[in-house]
């Protein structure tokens, strides 16, 4: 197979090239099998396993739910859900991921309302041996 080719339906593919294919480490792909978010195939008689597109599809959604802030165990509560048919249920999960990134949000609005009062503190005494910031981190 060329580089850069995607592969078809029936071929097999190495760890290594599923590796490639995916945009992951070959430790990545044993992390998940480990984690049981990726099977482990079989080992044929030559002593290689190989993989398919279902495979390079699972890694893609993987990668893809962790990159909106799921964590790997809410991934792996995904997964049970990829046939479709218990939308509500993802829903929920997607719910409860948007209120906790929507609270950090809010908790990085209110440090950096903070940290600009404070520095404001600090440019208003030139001078003065007492830092309102350092004085503010020793009070808190």
């Amino acid at each position: 197979m060329k580089a850069g080719k995607i592969a078809k339906h029936n071929e097999l593919l190495t760890i290594g090239e599923l590796a490639r294919q995916s945009a992951v480490h070959i430790e990545t792909i044993r992390f998940y099998q480990r984690r049981g978010l990726l099977a482990k195939p079989a080992r044929p008689a030559t002593g290689i396993r190989h993989y398919g597109e279902q495979d390079i599809a699972r890694i893609k959604f993987i990668r893809s739910a962790q990159s909106l802030g799921f964590s790997l165990d809410e991934v792996t509560n995904l997964l049970t859900l990829e046939d479709g048919a218990q939308c509500a249920e993802a829903s929920k999960i997607a719910q409860q991921k948007l209120d906790e990134v929507r609270g950090k949000l809010a908790n990085l609005r209110r440090m950096e309302k903070t940290l600009t009062e404070l520095l404001g503190e600090c440019s208003k005494t030139k001078g003065q041996i007492c830092c309102p910031l350092i004085s503010s981190l020793h009070a808190n």
